[in-house]
């Protein structure tokens, strides 16, 4: 059942991304937005770099043998999450209007639930995850 509801979650955060391209709302001429994209980016290919080969899944269901400390982990616990969210809401702030605004709220709900069920997990698999979670931040480093 999780992992049903982990691949719906990461279906609506991916159906959100393709209605920004669709609404034409995802580029902004704003070097602001599009710094905070290029840095979301970064963000989301460093986190993914710092898996050990074979240990990366698309599902909130851990897989590998150990809690990673290392790349962008040393700071955060969740920082693809940061990143898809940076990136939606980067170009939200770049074409803002009600039903930008709406998605956006309804894609971080959904990402919401998703980490929240990912630390479950996590702490369940991993010994040593309670204490990193005391001494990393979840989402923004120094401050969520």
């Amino acid at each position: 059942m999780l992992k049903i509801c982990s691949r719906i979650a990461l279906l609506v955060v991916g159906l959100g991304l393709l209605s920004l391209v669709l609404m034409r709302s995802l580029v902004s001429p704003s070097p602001v937005v599009t710094a905070c994209q290029l840095a979301a980016l970064a963000l989301g290919v460093w986190a993914r770099a710092s898996f050990p080969s074979g240990s990366f899944g698309v599902t909130a269901v851990p897989v590998g043998t150990a809690t990673i400390h290392r790349g962008p982990y040393r700071l955060i616990r969740h920082p693809m999450y940061a990143a898809a969210l940076l990136l939606i809401w980067a170009s939200i702030f770049g074409h803002l209007s009600p039903y930008t605004a709406a998605l956006g709220v309804v894609v971080t709900a959904v990402a919401a639930c998703r980490i929240v069920d990912e630390e479950r997990l996590l702490r369940a698999r991993f010994p040593d995850y309670a204490e990193y979670a005391r001494s990393t931040r979840m989402l923004v480093p120094f401050l969520l």
